[in-house]
């Protein structure tokens, strides 16, 4: 059973004519303007950024004026200055400059015990 698969309708209802693509390149999409647009960071620049969530290789997810920036080694909630390395069309990658403050309690508070035995043991030698 041969097909004619010249005259076959394409997925957006269109004639494919020929074109292999099939796709229907009007006002439907595409791509879209503010892939365009001039972007908010540049390659070298130091930005404050608060990490926002994860990505799946363990970066920093981060946004400046909507642009995503993906910050290696960081983790969700710090505030880190990042240094810009690479700026694509809609998204930048960069690395951790100087690290601010980390909003993970735990961490925190683990520290703050320890010191807290650490001089009630010293007191305690004193007496």
């Amino acid at each position: 059973m041969d097909r004619d698969r010249g005259s076959r309708p394409d997925r957006n209802g269109g004639d494919r004519g020929g074109f292999r693509g099939g796709r229907d390149h009007g006002d439907r999409g595409g791509i879209k303007p503010n892939y365009f647009l001039p972007k908010p960071v540049k390659v070298g620049d130091v930005v404050e950024v608060t990490i926002e969530a994860e990505a799946s290789k363990g970066d920093g997810i981060a946004k400046k004026d909507g642009f995503v920036i993906f910050v290696k080694d960081a983790k969700q909630g710090d505030i880190v200055k990042a240094k810009i390395t690479d700026v694509r069309a809609r998204y930048a990658l960069a690395q951790i400059a100087e690290a601010g403050e980390s909003s993970a309690p735990a961490e925190d508070a683990a520290s703050e015990e320890s010191s807290e035995e650490e001089s009630e043991e010293s007191s305690e030698e004193e007496a």
